[in-house]
């Protein structure tokens, strides 16, 4: 019985051949093509209905189209090369074609693989490490081959602390974006916290104040960060000298700047600048000739001042406030 279907399809290949003035291997590999695609048709659609049937949701919809489209162009690369093309057979040229159908249909996958492969091996971050990458700051949950996942940080959250929000990236975006590593080798970072005082303050007693508040919080930190940078050395050019906190004074719009640089863990970041933060407002409450600057509007009265209309003091010898006649010269131009 296989026999005879094997000829009539023989027969059938051989007829259309002759009417088409074709070829009998190149009538035969056509039809095969076309076979196969709707075979391959025919399998997707039945495997999405019946995903359609399992579940509701949209995204997983999006991935099942998406993937089994590549993977199905992909095998299907692979037997119509084999059909079409001869010294397919040979491993040079099959490799060749392997490796062009994979870039073409799996090209973000690929990528992807290539960056999970950077990261075992590179490691420009691994779990538990507070990153950022592409816009989005967080504590790195998961390394997979194909994403990695983190604990998102800051957004509409004022502070580094968690929004609650699981971030997945794609592993191909540490070959396109710029990763900053918050935790890696040197676990500290700087952080500055700017005072402004209003002109008329002692800035020197508040400058002296607040470098003995910074110096009680940061006094084992600096230590510990000394330990670090001796060992970050041996894999960086990093040439920190002063690690200690410093104040820095500049004058700025209405008053005069002290700003505390310390270094802080990034987790703790939030906590120790309201540590120092309220040291700052109770030590400060405590000292008379020393006040916070903001911004102020000053109303000025000339008539209740004592000012004439010539913009000078009135002397008690006539009206205040009395305007000047058009075409008069102020008395102190005459």
């Amino acid at each position: 019985m296989m026999q005879q279907d094997v000829h009539m399809v023989d027969r059938f290949t051989r007829s259309i051949a002759e009417m088409a003035d074709l070829g009998h291997g190149f009538t035969q590999n056509l039809i095969f093509t076309v076979i196969l695609i709707f075979a391959f048709w025919l399998i997707r659609t039945v495997i999405m209905r019946i995903v359609y049937r399992r579940t509701e949701d949209p995204e997983l919809h999006y991935k099942w189209r998406k993937y089994l489209t590549r993977i199905l162009f992909f095998i299907a690369i692979l037997i119509l090369g084999r059909t079409w093309f001869e010294g397919f057979q040979s491993l040079a040229t099959f490799l060749g074609l392997v490796s062009v159908a994979l870039v073409i249909a799996l090209k973000e996958s690929v990528a992807d693989l290539a960056g999970w492969l950077f990261l075992m091996w590179r490691k420009p971050f691994e779990l538990g490490d507070r990153i950022e990458i592409a816009g989005v700051q967080g504590d790195v949950i998961d390394l997979r081959i194909f994403k990695f996942t983190v604990m998102e940080i800051g957004n509409w959250v004022d502070a580094d602390q968690s929004t609650g929000r699981v971030i997945h990236i794609p592993n191909h975006k540490v070959f396109t974006e710029n990763i900053g590593n918050y935790t890696a080798d040197f676990q500290f970072i700087w952080n500055e916290i700017p005072v402004r005082i209003s002109l008329e303050s002692n800035w020197k007693k508040a400058k002296k104040m607040l470098q003995e508040i910074a110096d009680r919080h940061s006094a084992n930190i600096s230590e510990q960060a000394k330990e670090q940078l001796r060992s970050a050395a041996r894999s960086y050019l990093i040439t920190y000298r002063i690690l200690t906190p410093t104040v820095y004074t500049y004058v700025k719009d209405f008053g005069i700047v002290l700003t505390i640089r310390y270094l802080t863990n990034p987790r703790t970041r939030r906590g120790t600048e309201q540590q120092i933060w309220e040291e700052v407002l109770t030590e400060f409450a405590t000292h008379k000739d020393i006040s916070f600057a903001y911004p102020t509007i000053r109303y000025y009265d000339r008539t209740r001042e004592g000012y004439t209309g010539w913009g000078m003091p009135d002397d008690g010898g006539g009206p205040k406030g009395v305007p000047p006649s058009p075409g008069d010269t102020p008395p102190h131009l005459s």
